[in-house]
C-alpha cells in the first residue's frame, strides 16, 4: 500500500498535497475555513476577503489534479463566499448540485438586523460525465405506511419502493450540540450522517477520500467506517491528536473516543479583517455563526 494512504499529515495542505500522486483519489471532501474569524488555533480563518479568495484558488489548483478522471468534489461553504468559489470551480469542473444543509438551528435568538443564517452551502462537482455515483447506497427507506399506500399492482416489484427514494438537495440534519456523543472539541465539526452519505455515494468501496482540511477528522472517520481509505491534512497539532484518537476508537469500540478540551489562542493574537474589505453585515453575524455553525 502507498505510504500516503490512511495517513493524517499534520501540515499545511498547500505544501502537503505534493505528497499525493496525481489522479489517485476518488473523492475530495473539502471543509475549508469560512473566513468568519473563528479560532482554529491559528489565523487561517482571519484573512481579508481578497486574501481568502486568492488562498482558495491556490488550494483548489493544487487539489484538483489529485482526483481520478471519474472523481468528485464536495465543498462546504458559507453563503458569503459560495458565489465566487462556485465560479472558480465551474471553470474547472461540472457542477451537479448545490446542496443546502439545514442545521436545524433553534428558533430562539438570532440576528436583529437581517435574516438569521441557519444553513451551510455545499457544492457537488465532477470532472466528467461518467463520474462514480452509487444512488442505491444512500436511498432513504419509505416507512411502512407509505409502502402500504402504494401496494396496488402497478407498484409491485418497483425497485424504488423497496430501496427507498433519492435524497434531495435539502439536507435537514441537526448540528452537533455540545453534549452530542459524536461531538469532538472543534468549533465547526460536521455530522457523520452527512459525510457518510457523500462517501457512500461518491467513493467506491476501497477507494480513497482526500480531505485537505481535516479539522476534527470526520471525513477520515467516515471513510474508515464505510470501508474506504483516507488521507488528509490538518494544521493544528491538537486537532491531529483528536483525529488519531477518533480513528483509534473505531477499532476499539469498548474504549470510545473521550472528548478533550482544545486550548484556544489568546484573543489578542487574532488578526482582525480589514474593515474596507469586509462584506456588509459580516461582522454583525460573527457571534451568531460561532454559536450555530
Amino acid at each position: 500500500m502507498s505510504d500516503w494512504v490512511n495517513r493524517v499529515f499534520c501540515e499545511d495542505a498547500l505544501t502537503g498535497l505534493a505528497r499525493i500522486p496525481d489522479a489517485s483519489v476518488d473523492l475530495i471532501l473539502a471543509d475549508p475555513p469560512y473566513n468568519l474569524g473563528k479560532d482554529y488555533g491559528n489565523a487561517s480563518d482571519q484573512q481579508s476577503v481578497a486574501e481568502y479568495l486568492r488562498w482558495t484558488e491556490e488550494w483548489i489548483e493544487r487539489a484538483l489534479p489529485k482526483l481520478k478522471p471519474n472523481g468528485s468534489l464536495y465543498i462546504f461553504l458559507t453563503w458569503r463566499f459560495s458565489p465566487e468559489i462556485f465560479v472558480m470551480l465551474k471553470q474547472r469542473m461540472t457542477m451537479m448540485n448545490e446542496i443546502i444543509w439545514d442545521r436545524r438551528v433553534p428558533s430562539m435568538g438570532g440576528s436583529v438586523r437581517n435574516y438569521t443564517s441557519v444553513h451551510d452551502t455545499v457544492g457537488f462537482f465532477v470532472k466528467r460525465k461518467d463520474y462514480y455515483f452509487d444512488l442505491d447506497a444512500i436511498r432513504i427507506p419509505y416507512d411502512a405506511e407509505t409502502k402500504k399506500a402504494r401496494s396496488r399492482s402497478i407498484f409491485v416489484g418497483a425497485k424504488w419502493l423497496e430501496l427507498g427514494y433519492n435524497p434531495k438537495d435539502l439536507w435537514s440534519v441537526s448540528r452537533l450540540h455540545r453534549e452530542h456523543p459524536e461531538r469532538a472539541e472543534h468549533p465547526t465539526q460536521k455530522p457523520l450522517e452527512i459525510i457518510e452519505r457523500m462517501v457512500k455515494a461518491s467513493c467506491p468501496p476501497g477507494g480513497v477520500v482526500l480531505d485537505p482540511f481535516l479539522g476534527s477528522g470526520t471525513s477520515a472517520v467516515a471513510a474508515k467506517r464505510c470501508g474506504r481509505d483516507y488521507v488528509g491534512f490538518e494544521l493544528n497539532p491538537v486537532y491531529c491528536e483528536v483525529i488519531e484518537k477518533r480513528l483509534t476508537a473505531i477499532d476499539n469500540p469498548d474504549k470510545p473516543y473521550a472528548r478533550e478540551k482544545v486550548k484556544r489562542r489568546p484573543r489578542a493574537e487574532k488578526k482582525e479583517p480589514l474593515q474596507s474589505e469586509t462584506q456588509p453585515s459580516v461582522q454583525a453575524e460573527l457571534n451568531l455563526d460561532v454559536l450555530t455553525n
